[in-house]
C-alpha cells in the first residue's frame, strides 16, 4: 500500500519510511527517522534526531519526538530513541533520546499510552502497556516497567524505578523506586498498599492478591528492619513467581531510596 503524504510535509530524503505511513500537514521528518509500516503521524508534528519507530503507531500534532535531550553536557553527539510499536501518543507529547552518561538511548516499549503533555527524558526505558495520563513526566535515567500506570500530573524524580504493575496517583511526586504490585498517593509519594484495580482488570486471581499482600504486609510492618522482614520473605515466598518479580526488583542495585509507606498509615 501507498504512503499519504501531505504536500506541506516537510521530509528529509533520507528518512525511511515504511509501506502505508500517513505524514499530515506541517509535520517535519528528519534525515535519521525510521518509521515503521502503518503509523499515522498527525499534523504539525516534530520527529528529528537517530529515532527509530515502529510498526502502528499514532503520533498527534504538536508532539515533538527525538530532539536534543535536556541535559548540560550534552553536546551534539550521536544518541538513539527507539519507540516500539502500537503506541499512541497525545497531544504536546515530547520524548528525547540518551546521552552519553546515560545508556546512550531511550526505549519505549509496545502497546503505550501516553496522553497530552507528558514528558519521556533522555536515557528512560519504558515498557509495554504502560499508561501515562495528561502531563505525568518522567526525568532522565528513569525505568518504568510493564503495565505500570501513572496518574495526571504526576512526576518521577531522575533515576527511579517503577515496578510492574504500580499505579502512581495524580498528583504525585515520586522520589524513590516503587516496588512491583503497589500503589503510591501524595503529593511526596507513599505506598497505599497494592494496585488493587489494576490487579483484577489484569485477572489476578484472590490466591495471588492474597499472597501479595501478606508479602505487602510483612515487608513493611513496624517490626524489626526492612533487611530481616526481606529474608523472612525470601525464606517463606522464594518458589511464588509473584513474589520472584518483587525480589528481583528488590536485589537489584539503585541510585534511589525505597518508597515505604506513612507509618502512621500502615
Amino acid at each position: 500500500m501507498s504512503n499519504s503524504i501531505d504536500p506541506t510535509a516537510i521530509i528529509d530524503p533520507k528518512a525511511k519510511i515504511a509501506q502505508n505511513v500517513t505524514i499530515g500537514a506541517y509535520s517535519i521528518i528528519g534525515p535519521n527517522v525510521i518509521i515503521g509500516k502503518n503509523t499515522v503521524i498527525h499534523s504539525h508534528v516534530i520527529i528529528n534526531g537517530h529515532t527509530k519507530i515502529g510498526i502502528d503507531n499514532e503520533i498527534y500534532p504538536f508532539s515533538v519526538i527525538g530532539l536534543n535531550p535536556q541535559h548540560l553536557k550534552f553536546s551534539g553527539e550521536i544518541t538513539e530513541l527507539i519507540i516500539g510499536d502500537n503506541n499512541i501518543i497525545r497531544e504536546h507529547v515530547t520524548i528525547h533520546p540518551g546521552t552519553l552518561v546515560g545508556t546512550k538511548k531511550t526505549i519505549i516499549g509496545n502497546n503505550g499510552l501516553f496522553m497530552v503533555g507528558c514528558h519521556v527524558a533522555h536515557d528512560c526505558v519504558v515498557g509495554n502497556n504502560v499508561v501515562f495520563v495528561n502531563n505525568a513526566v518522567i526525568g532522565g535515567h528513569v525505568i518504568i516497567s510493564d503495565f505500570v500506570y501513572l496518574g495526571g500530573q504526576s512526576a518521577i524524580h531522575q533515576f527511579c524505578r517503577i515496578g510492574k504493575h504500580a499505579i502512581i496517583g495524580a498528583g504525585t511526586t515520586i522520589d524513590g523506586d516503587v516496588i512491583p504490585f503497589t500503589s503510591v498517593v501524595g503529593s511526596r509519594g507513599h505506598l497505599s498498599g497494592l494496585n488493587l484495580v489494576g490487579l483484577k482488570r489484569r485477572s489476578f486471581s484472590k490466591e495471588e492478591t492474597k499472597t501479595l499482600r501478606n508479602v505487602y504486609r510483612l515487608l513493611f510492618a513496624p517490626e524489626g528492619t526492612f533487611n530481616e522482614r526481606l529474608a523472612e520473605v525470601k525464606e517463606t515466598y522464594s518458589k511464588n513467581l509473584l513474589i520472584k518479580e518483587i525480589l528481583s526488583f528488590l536485589s537489584k542495585s539503585s541510585n534511589r531510596p525505597l518508597v515505604h509507606p506513612k507509618l502512621d498509615k500502615f
